[in-house]
């Protein structure tokens, strides 16, 4: 391709952040989370899973850097993220397609990127559920100095794993989770089987469980606690009401917690139909679109990245 008929490029901002993103079908989130970090972020790239819909024509034209990569699971997607992207900036971010950065969290990052004393930033994460803000709010370690950050080969509830002192942030980070209650529910249809799958697999969790280690170490061991705990789930729908304060968001709140609760039930139903059938069921394939010719193509055996199947990737 020509300069006049190349593709567009990302117009670096203010940030010294790449900010990077998985996908597959997120045509309905992607303008708007690129609108957001617009001005902001001095390069984006996206790794698609093949979409079906118009999320890498979307992204394409925003001057963001794709990657299409058949997908094995997110921890292997993340890591391949991570390992590959050409990056040239000094930090890099998770960022999913249905979040997106207030002003306040924008110059937060800033000023502590500029501070130059962390390995890593930990973001509060606030909930939106049915179109309407949950008085919730989650910490998440969601950038690092890029190059030092790996993360748990696992196939869901994949986090990332960095070495040295992480700095806490103000500003939320707003997760606008699913445009529909419809959606919402094939979502959670889809993980809880996996994670029924990875339980009865005895998959390692993304660290090793620790009452007394990390806040990452003790809440995996909460999590595996949680399935021996009686009243387990009365005891989860009163902490998602009163522990995060559910309540507080109305009826909003009320049927997020509910419907938490539902999840938990239908990743112990699900494993327990595998134990009655005495198989381990799979995890239905991603009906995958086909290759977008703008862009790269990555081979899952291997590092190696084309344009479409063209020449190879001059990064």
């Amino acid at each position: 391709m020509t300069p006049e008929t190349g593709p567009r490029r990302w117009e670096a901002g203010t940030a010294p952040v790449a900010v990077v993103m998985i996908s597959f079908d997120e045509a309905h989130n992607m303008a708007e989370v690129l609108d957001n970090i617009a001005g902001w972020a001095q390069e984006v790239f996206l790794v698609d899973s093949y979409s079906r819909d118009a999320t890498v024509d979307i992204a394409l034209a925003r001057g963001v850097t794709v990657v299409q990569r058949a997908f094995q699971g997110f921890g292997d997607q993340w890591n391949f993220a991570v390992r590959e992207l050409p990056i040239t900036a000094s930090w890099t971010m998770k960022l999913d397609p249905d979040e997106r950065l207030t002003p306040e969290l924008k110059a937060s990052i800033e000023r502590a990127i500029a501070g130059d004393a962390h390995a890593a930033l930990i973001l509060q994460r606030r909930l939106w559920f049915m179109g309407r803000p949950l008085s919730i709010r989650q910490d998440i370690l969601r950038l690092w100095r890029t190059g030092s950050c790996r993360f748990a080969d696992v196939a869901v509830n994949e986090h990332p794993l960095v070495e040295g002192p992480a700095l806490r942030l103000e500003g939320d980070l707003e997760h606008h989770d699913s445009p529909s209650l419809h959606h919402w529910v094939d979502k959670q249809n889809r993980y809880t089987t996996a994670e029924a799958i990875a339980g009865a697999r005895n998959h390692d969790l993304s660290v090793q469980p620790r009452l007394f280690g990390s806040a990452l170490e003790r809440r995996m061991w909460l999590k595996r606690a949680y399935w021996r705990a009686p009243f387990r789930h009365q005891a989860m729908y009163l902490f998602c009401l009163f522990g995060q304060g559910a309540w507080r968001s109305g009826p909003a709140g009320f049927i997020w917690a509910r419907l938490r609760v539902t999840v938990f039930r239908m990743i112990e139903d699900k494993r327990r139909e595998m134990d009655w059938r005495g198989e381990i069921q799979s995890l239905p394939p991603l009906v995958r679109g086909a290759p977008h010719p703008g862009a790269l193509q990555a081979d899952t055996t291997g590092p190696a990245m084309t344009d479409a199947g063209c020449r190879p990737c001059a990064e």
